[in-house]
């Protein structure tokens, strides 16, 4: 069912831990199965030099963070952002159908630690919109 390269991370996963010092740090969860990553990442000169993550979640979720992390490490801020789920699903040479949404949460743990490093909010939830009503005199 898992690839062995899945089964190796899954086993021996990279880069786990936490950055006490991040310069962005994501967090997403998906209720539906439990799964919660927390990403970890350090910026120099726009270079991610590292990336830690922390998964409570099944061994295709610590597998693809794992790989996530791997990917990212040593590329631009930008070419981070562009690190799609199925790039790192790709790397793991193929995940099972009902695990793909796995590797979503690793793409998107990353995507938002990244946007907090560039201070971009992410979640709506925290987008305040200020509305000034003109009141018109009667």
């Amino acid at each position: 069912m898992y690839s062995d390269k899945v089964m190796e991370h899954f086993q021996n996963p990279r880069n786990v831990g936490e950055i006490p010092d991040a310069n962005g740090v994501g967090t997403v969860g998906n209720a539906k199965c439990g799964d919660i990553m927390k990403m970890f990442i350090k910026v120099e000169d726009n270079i991610i030099t590292d990336v830690k993550f922390k998964t409570f979640g099944c061994g295709a979720a610590i597998a693809t963070s794992s790989m996530a992390t791997e990917l990212a490490v040593g590329k631009t801020v930008e070419e981070a952002l562009e690190l799609t789920n199925k790039a790192v699903a790709e790397a793991l040479d193929g995940l099972p159908p009902a695990k793909m949404h796995c590797s979503n949460l690793a793409a998107d743990a990353l995507k938002k630690a990244i946007n907090n490093y560039l201070g971009i909010e992410t979640d709506d939830s925290d987008e305040v919109h200020h509305h000034h009503h003109e009141h018109d005199e009667f």
